[in-house]
């Protein structure tokens, strides 16, 4: 299929899921790392009890939260970069 082809049928809302060869697509940035963190008693059990509110699992709860913490401080500096 040529692109004029591929875009006009994206463009149209129609599905291009099939026209799609996806067998070497990967998520840049994404590799994954083991890492061992030592936690104190009382944040597992808050972590725990959130994680469970949440319906989620305790790894899932600390990516999720490093991950806002870390596009917040992100943010923080392009907002106010040092001089």
């Amino acid at each position: 299929m040529k692109a004029k082809e591929f875009d006009r049928k994206f463009d149209a809302g129609e599905d291009v899921s099939n026209d799609l060869d996806l067998s070497g697509a990967r998520r840049p940035r994404q590799a994954q790392k083991r890492v061992n963190v030592d936690f104190p008693d009382w944040m597992l059990e808050q972590l725990d009890k959130e994680a469970r509110r949440l319906g989620v699992t305790r790894q899932s709860i600390i990516k999720i939260w490093l991950s806002e913490r870390l596009e917040q401080v992100a943010s923080s500096k392009r907002l106010h970069p040092r001089r």
